[in-house]
C-alpha cells in the first residue's frame, strides 16, 4: 500500500524528459539561492544598509517586470527549448562574471548591481519559457498536476537547502565560491535539456504584431474575473508583505548577533516551512476548494510574519519563521494552479507573463518600499506592518476566496472542468 503510493506521488518520473528536466533544475536552483544569499549578504555587509538591500532586490527583479510580457509573446511564438537553453547558457555566463568579479577583491556595490540587471533581464525571459515547458515534458497529461506538484517540492526544498548552504560557504570560504558553484549547477540543467528528446517544434502559423497579443491578452484577464481577481491578490501581496525577506540579513547581523550562516538558516527555516507546505498542497483530495486554503494560510502568513518580527529568541523565532514559509508557499503555488486551470491554452503564455508582471513588478517596487520604512522604523516594525498588511488582504479578499472553486456547486463539476483541461492541453 506504501509503495502504490509513493508511486503515485513521483509517477511524473516516469517521464524521461521531467526526470531529466527535475534533477537538473534541482541543482540549479540551488545554486541560484546559494547566489541571491550571498548577493544579499555581501551589500549589507558593505553598506549597513537596508534601503540598499531593498535596492539589490529592485535591481535584481524589475527588469523582469519590464521585459515580461515581452518574454511571454517570445515563449509563445518561438521554440521553448531553446528558448530555455540560450537563458541557461547566459545564466552560467552571468555566474561566471559574479564569481570573477568576487575573486578580484576589487569590487563595488554598483557592479554587483548590474549584474543582478543582467540577471533580470534573463529571467524575463526564462520564466515564461521554463513553466510550459513542462507540458511539452508529460507525455501523459494525466501526470501533469504531479508534475506541477514535484516542481513546487522541487523550489521549496532548494530554498531550504541553498541558503543554508550559502551561509555555510560564505562563511568557511567566502563570496566568490558561493557564486561559482551557482555557475557550476548551471551545467547539471544545460547537459539535462540537451539530453531531452522532445517532440518536433511546430511554429505557431499565426503571429501577430505584439501590440495586438499584449491587448488581447489584457482584454481576456479582463474578461476572466477568476483569473483578474486572483491576480490583483497575488500583486498586493507581492508589493506589500513578499518582500519582508528583504530585511533577513538585517535580522541575522543586528537582532541575532550572528553571521552568513544565521542568515542562511534563517531562509532554510522558511524554506522548511515553504516544504512542509507544498507536501500539503500535494496532499488536498480532489476538488478541495483552494481559493479556502488560500485564504487560511494567508492568514497564517502574515500573524506569523508579525509574531517573528518582535521575538529575540531565536530558536522561536525559527518556529514562526517555519510557520511563515508554510503560509506563504501557498501565495504562489495555489494562485499559480487557479490560474492555470482557469486560462484557455492559447492565452497560457500571455497570462503567465501577465502573472509575472504581477510577481516580478510589484516585489521589487516593494522592496525598494519596505527598505526606506525599515530605516525609518526598524526592520522588526517593518515586518510587523508587513504581517498586519497580509491580514487585512485576507480578509479584503475573503468573500471572494470563501465561494466554491470556480464558482461551481459541488467536486463533480470541479473535477469536469479540471478534466476538460488536461484533455485540451
Amino acid at each position: 500500500m506504501k509503495i502504490d503510493r509513493t508511486i503515485s506521488t513521483f509517477r511524473a518520473f516516469k517521464n524521461r524528459n521531467y526526470r531529466l528536466y527535475f534533477s537538473g533544475q534541482s541543482l540549479s536552483l540551488i545554486g541560484t539561492w546559494m547566489q541571491r544569499t550571498g548577493v544579499s549578504w555581501v551589500v549589507y555587509t558593505m553598506t549597513h544598509s537596508a534601503f540598499m538591500l531593498g535596492f539589490t532586490v529592485f535591481a535584481a527583479q524589475f527588469p523582469s517586470f519590464l521585459l515580461s510580457l515581452i518574454g511571454g509573446i517570445a515563449s509563445d511564438r518561438y521554440n521553448r527549448y531553446k528558448v530555455l537553453l540560450l537563458t541557461q547558457v547566459a545564466s552560467l555566463v552571468q555566474a561566471l562574471l559574479m564569481a570573477i568579479l568576487i575573486f578580484t577583491g576589487h569590487y563595488q556595490v554598483w557592479e554587483i548591481l548590474t549584474l543582478s540587471v543582467l540577471l533580470g533581464i534573463i529571467n524575463a525571459f526564462d520564466v515564461p519559457a521554463r513553466q510550459p515547458m513542462v507540458h511539452e515534458m508529460i507525455t501523459d497529461k494525466a501526470d501533469l498536476p504531479n508534475a506541477l506538484a514535484l516542481n513546487s517540492s522541487m523550489v521549496n526544498l532548494a530554498r531550504l537547502v541553498g541558503p543554508a548552504l550559502s551561509g555555510i560557504v560564505l562563511e568557511k570560504f567566502g563570496a566568490g565560491i558561493c557564486f561559482s558553484l551557482n555557475a557550476l549547477s548551471f551545467v547539471a540543467v544545460i547537459t539535462s535539456l540537451l539530453l531531452m528528446k522532445l517532440p518536433a517544434y511546430t511554429p505557431s502559423p499565426v503571429k501577430k504584431k505584439i501590440t495586438s497579443e499584449l491587448v488581447e491578452g489584457f482584454a481576456y484577464l479582463k474578461n476572466t474575473p477568476s483569473i483578474s481577481i486572483i491576480m490583483v491578490m497575488l500583486a498586493m501581496t507581492s508589493l506589500l508583505v513578499l518582500p519582508y525577506n528583504t530585511l533577513l540579513p538585517v535580522f541575522a547581523k543586528v537582532i541575532f548577533k550572528g553571521n552568513a550562516a544565521t542568515y542562511g538558516y534563517i531562509n532554510s527555516f522558511i524554506g522548511l516551512g515553504a516544504v512542509v507546505g507544498s507536501f500539503f498542497l500535494a496532499s488536498l483530495k480532489k476538488g478541495t476548494d483552494l481559493k479556502v486554503v488560500l485564504f487560511g494560510n494567508t492568514i497564517i502568513f502574515g500573524a506569523c510574519l508579525a509574531l517573528f518580527s518582535h521575538i529575540n529568541y531565536f530558536p522561536l523565532a525559527m518556529l514562526f519563521a517555519t510557520l511563515t514559509g508554510f503560509g506563504m508557499m501557498s501565495q504562489t503555488t495555489i494562485i499559480m494552479t487557479i490560474i492555470q486551470v482557469n486560462s484557455d491554452k492559447n492565452m497560457r503564455g500571455r497570462v503567465m507573463s501577465y502573472v509575472a508582471m504581477a510577481y516580478f513588478g510589484m516585489l521589487p517596487i516593494g522592496s525598494l518600499l519596505i527598505g526606506v520604512i525599515s530605516q525609518q522604523i526598524g526592520a522588526p516594525n517593518a515586518i510587523l506592518c508587513q504581517g498586519v498588511i497580509a491580514l487585512v488582504i485576507a480578509a479584503f479578499f475573503s468573500k471572494y476566496l470563501r465561494k466554491d472553486y470556480l464558482n461551481k456547486k459541488n467536486t463533480a463539476q470541479i473535477e469536469e472542468v479540471e478534466e476538460t483541461v488536461l484533455e485540451e492541453i
